[in-house]
């Protein structure tokens, strides 16, 4: 009898430590989640108004926090942010939140966080602890994925605020829509995103495989 019942017990063992195994995952990746949205959201209060678009520290983050973890999931801790805006918790740019703030001049720039991180999560990929050992792959990988992701960040930012201008009349006579809102989206920020870029590839680079350890 003995026999026949130890298969058994050894099933039922390993059944419940992979349902274990399995919830303890979702629970780190809940949790890193939720750890990276709290730090986008902090870094809406740090920003520097230069005209209708300020300099923001959180559409690098989204990219980080993207990066990081990698793959779709890579834009989770976006997602949230974004969410937690709209409903009404001050976590935009400047403390501010709601549907006023996307239906105002950077609102695009909202709609671009999201799309930004996720190009970026499934560029970088999923993270491995084999990344510890640096390689031109890795690097070049990393780099990429950071770059697309400003350029994806960029576009629907770009796209809604030449509406806003427009309807706003913001642009002068003597100008064309198209140059007044590059001149305020885009060109004075190029050098900040260019600086930014080159401190968090690195930081994003180290944490990938650290993050690894936890979310495999």
């Amino acid at each position: 009898m003995q026999l026949y019942c130890k298969p058994i017990i050894d099933l039922k063992f390993t059944i419940e430590y992979n349902f274990f195994i399995m919830k303890n995952k979702v629970f780190i990746k809940i949790s890193f989640a939720a750890l990276l949205a709290a730090i986008i959201c902090i870094s809406g209060f740090i920003r520097i108004p230069v005209g209708p678009v300020p300099i923001v520290l959180q559409n690098v983050i989204c990219l980080l926090a993207a990066a990081i973890l990698g793959g779709f999931y890579g834009c989770i801790p976006t997602l949230i942010f974004l969410l937690a805006g709209l409903i009404g918790l001050p976590v935009y740019s400047g403390g501010t939140s709601g549907m006023a703030v996307w239906l105002g001049p950077t609102g695009g720039f909202l709609a671009g966080y999201f799309l930004g991180a996720l190009a970026t999560g499934l560029i970088c990929g999923k993270p491995s602890v084999t990344e510890k050992k640096l390689s031109k792959t890795v690097i070049i990988k990393v780099i990429v994925a950071f770059i697309i992701g400003t350029v994806i960040l960029y576009i629907p930012g770009i796209i809604h605020f030449a509406r806003w201008a427009e309807n706003a009349g913001k642009v002068a006579a003597d100008k064309s829509v198209m140059a007044y809102t590059m001149a305020c989206c885009v060109l004075p920020f190029i050098p900040g995103s260019i600086i930014k870029l080159v401190i968090t590839i690195p930081v994003a680079i180290k944490l990938r495989p650290v993050a690894a350890q936890y979310l495999q």
